[in-house]
Formats: C-alpha cells, structure tokens, sequence
C-alpha cells in the first residue's frame, strides 16, 4: 500500500509540473495575468478546443505547440496511472481482506500475540522459527511488522469481538504482552471467558500484578524486569552458568538444544525406564528434569527413573538427536 501512495505522489506531482509549467510560460511570454495563463494552460492540455484568452505572438504560438507536444502525453500518462494506482489500491485491499480471512478460517490451534512491541517482536520471531502458527494482534498501525511472513491483524486486543475472529475458541494459547498491566489483565479476563481451556501466559510490569493476573485466568505470568534483574545479578555471580543456559536455548542453534518431550498414552515408552529407552548411552541425548503430569518436577532423574503417561522430559542434546527422541516418544507400542 505504501508503495501505491508514492506513485500516485509522483503522478500527481506529473501532473502539476505540467501545469506549472504551461502557466509560468504563459505569464513570461505572453505577459497575461495567473489566472489567464492558468485557463490557456488547462484548455491546451485538456485539448478542449475552447478559444484562446488572449491572442497569441509568434513566441506563444510556438511554446503552445511544444506545451501539446510535451504537456498532453504528460498529462493524459498521469491521469491513467493515477486512475490505475487507485484501482489497484482498491483490488489490493479487497483481495487483502480476502486473504485475511480465508487465513483466520484456517487457523487452528495457534497461539495469539497480543502486543506487538519489543517483547512481541521476539515471542513472534520465535514461534516463527519453531514453525508454530499464531496470529499478532498490535493496536499501533506503525508498529506493525514490515515482513509480510508474519501474520498479524490491526486492531484492540482487548475487544471481545476481535479475539474471536482471530480463532480464539480454535486457539491453542495466547500471550498478552500489552503495555500496562491493566490492558494484559482485561486481556486474561476475555479470553478465559471466552475460551476456558485456553493456555494463557501473561507480561506483569508492576509489583502485585501477577497474583491479579493469576486470579483473572493466567496459566503463567512472567515478569520481564524480575527476570532481567536476576538475571543481570546471576551474569556477575555465576557467569559460566549463565552463557551455558544462553547456549544451550539460544533460537538456532544446531550444536546444543534444550527441549521438552511429552510421552503421550501410546508412546511404546511408558512403563520404562530411562536406563532402559538408552537416551543417554545410545543418542547422547541427557534428560535433565521430568515434570511428572500433577506438576511435579523431578530433577536429575536417575537412570531406574520410569517414564509415565504425560510425563514432559526435560532434554539437553543436539538438535538432530532431540528430533529422535520426540520420534521414539510418539512411536506406538
């Protein structure tokens, strides 16, 4: 769109050079008043046939000849491709809409971004990397991301009617990262109501904001300037452990990944043991904590530890093994 808009400047801007032109010669050689030269200007170039406003010199007759020569084409070159830049401006939006919501029909357990700031610039960039689908929703029109891969709609994240047409009772999960609290906690209340079984993780800016959030329907609140503090503290404490954590979640990287596996009913897995499955002996693959499916966390399992139904196992590997290890998870007895 923003293309369309230049040159429809540039045929407009055409289009009054033309005619400045033709006025300004008009005043100089013929001596005639604007408003005059304008008139002999306009009819030259609209090739009315109207007769001329003053009688013309030898000079005149000659610069309205190169004004029809040059002028007409001009002129009739940058009503067409105003008229088409209008056009295809109108069929971009129509076909635009269009587009959008064959895919917001098409959506089905995606995630929801809802803010499309500094945070949500890189919640986006990771889910896209990962290959999860999901939907941004940024209120500032500038804010809007330049690359077309990036599905996002314009609006308030915080309208109910919005929610729902981006698939929120299809939605897998959304995550609000609006600026102020207020707007994240009005976010939770909707989208809770609107869809119960909704995975919703929520940004808390103020102190005493996340039990507010957690009362209003979060799963998980994070605090970007608690964890940045701790952090930055745990950068000068504990450096080594801190590059090995970036290391070892860092998006893209191909040597070392940290990943979670979640054994399903049918995975030939349950009822073994992580001696038995030989993660470590025949991938290299090191199973770092099991989150059993109450929500306990049993870290450093050891090798007699047995795998259950909706376990999610905790692994640290290369990216090429940790692939394996969802495929032996997901194997049927």
């Amino acid at each position: 769109m923003q293309e369309l808009k230049i040159k429809l400047l540039l045929a407009f801007a055409l289009l009054l050079s033309v005619v400045s032109f033709g006025t300004v010669g008009y005043m100089v050689i013929e001596g005639w008043s604007f408003i005059d030269a304008l008139y002999m200007t306009v009819i030259t170039l609209a090739s009315v046939g109207f007769r001329e406003v003053h009688e013309l010199s030898e000079r005149g007759v000659i610069f309205t000849i190169v004004l029809i020569i040059v002028g007409v084409g001009s002129v009739a070159y940058a009503l067409s491709a105003g008229a088409r830049i209008i056009l295809e401006g109108e069929f971009q939006q129509v076909f635009g809409r269009k587009r959008l919501e064959k895919r917001l029909r098409e959506l089905n357990n995606h995630y929801i971004v809802c803010g499309y700031g500094r945070m949500g610039k890189i919640i986006c960039r990771e889910l896209k990397a990962e290959g999860i689908p999901f939907v941004a929703i940024e209120k500032n029109p500038e804010s809007m991301p330049i690359d077309s891969d990036l599905f996002t709609v314009e609006g308030d994240a915080t309208h109910d009617d919005l929610l729902k047409h981006v698939g929120i009772e299809r939605a897998q999960g959304l995550i609000s990262v609006l600026p102020t609290d207020a707007e994240n906690l009005y976010v939770v209340l909707s989208a809770r109501e609107l869809n119960p079984d909704l995975f919703i993780v929520a940004r808390a800016g103020e102190e005493g904001s996340e039990k507010k959030l957690i009362r209003a329907g979060a799963n998980k609140v994070v605090s970007p300037y608690h964890i940045g503090g701790l952090r930055i503290a745990h950068t000068v404490l504990r450096p080594a452990v801190v590059d090995f954590i970036e290391f070892a979640t860092r998006s893209g990287n191909i040597e070392l990944q940290m990943e979670e596996v979640t054994i399903p009913d049918y995975s030939k897995l349950v009822g073994m043991s992580l001696d038995q499955c030989g993660f470590g002996r025949e991938l290299g693959v090191i199973i770092v904590a099991i989150k059993r499916s109450h929500g306990e966390m049993k870290f450093n399992p050891t090798f007699r530890s047995t795998i259950k139904v909706g376990d999610t196992l905790i692994a640290l590997g290369e990216t090429t093994k940790l692939k394996i290890l969802e495929e032996m998870a997901h194997a049927r007895k």
